[in-house]
């Protein structure tokens, strides 16, 4: 039984939050506010999905929020330019993944620390979004059939569900049925031993970076479309958040160590706190103290991959 709550104690907390929620927030069970919920939640989903699998191959990335946004930025100014729709969601997948890899070669090559590599990357990123906008947002209106990347809807479910399971069923099977994927984990969980055993560690940790900022450029885009509109601080809130999904995530399914399913409960309950705190009156103070003491709750529980990861030496 302790082995049970251990692996879905954090699982069975969320069941029971949206239950507690139901029975305290008007409308929290609606519908179209669960839809709604789902639908925010993706954006979350996602993006922290590729902090996900950074911290499995063994190294931070604190760069995925801006990344996200320069993605952003860099479609819609292409999109208001008047560039077909492929070229410019090319060119916003593009950065995010060329800026991944770089991360991935500044710590590897560079041998920096990636808690200092990505945050110094980060800076230079949010500058290189306020040069493309000028300081202003991307404002108007897009195609349709851009925006029904992020507002349509496919039998009355919002694609944005959709595109969260498709990248939680991708990430899961990359991770756990494919070669790349488990060598990717070995080298996170044991990396000396990983590569005396002929795996190739430092390319799957320039492997992890790139799709970390791969999946953020992913929301990048995906936040353009949902919301017509593209500025260099339109992910900046989900820094915090995609960190404590992570690590709430780490505490369920496989206790200390970065799983798809964990980080997909994880997005859930903060998801759910937000909207049921907001339908309870909360001030907006409330929800960034709440997510602070889940930060330090997450970490304190079991959450020793993030540990050993922020406190290691370079290699």
């Amino acid at each position: 039984m302790p082995d049970f709550i251990r692996r879905y104690g954090t699982a069975m907390a969320c069941v029971l939050l949206f239950a507690i929620m139901g029975l305290t927030a008007d409308n929290f069970l609606n519908p179209y506010n669960l839809l709604s919920i789902f639908k925010h939640v993706s954006f979350l989903t996602i993006i922290s999905l590729g902090f996900t699998l950074a911290l499995a191959s063994g190294e931070l990335d604190l760069s995925f929020a801006h990344i996200a946004s320069f993605a952003s930025v860099c479609t819609a100014s292409l999109l208001f330019g008047g560039y077909p729709i492929v070229v410019a969601v090319a060119t916003g997948l593009s950065c995010g993944a060329l800026l991944g890899v770089a991360n991935g070669l500044i710590v590897t090559q560079l041998k920096i620390p990636s808690l200092i590599a990505t945050l110094a990357v980060s800076t230079i990123v949010n500058g290189l979004s306020f040069l493309v906008t000028g300081g202003v947002a991307f404002v108007g209106r897009l195609d349709k059939a851009f925006l029904f990347l992020g507002r349509g809807s496919l039998f009355t479910i919002p694609v944005m569900i959709l595109w969260m399971m498709i990248a939680v069923v991708a990430c899961l099977y990359f991770l756990k049925q494919t070669r790349t994927g488990i060598h990717l984990v070995c080298t996170g969980e044991a990396e000396e031993p990983s590569r005396l055993a002929g795996v190739a560690t430092r390319r799957m940790k320039v492997l992890g970076l790139g799709l970390s900022g791969l999946l953020a450029a992913i929301t990048g885009i995906l936040l353009t479309s949902s919301l017509s509109s593209a500025s260099p601080t339109i992910a900046g809130e989900y820094l915090m958040t995609g960190i404590a999904a992570v690590l709430l995530g780490m505490t369920t399914i496989e206790p200390g160590k970065p799983n798809v399913i964990g980080t997909l409960i994880g997005a859930l309950i903060i998801g759910a706190l937000r909207n049921g705190l907001t339908l309870l009156g909360a001030q907006y103070y409330v929800q960034d103290i709440v997510l602070g003491i889940i930060i330090i709750a997450s970490v304190s529980l079991s959450a020793t991959r993030f540990k050993k990861v922020v406190f290691s030496a370079p290699r």
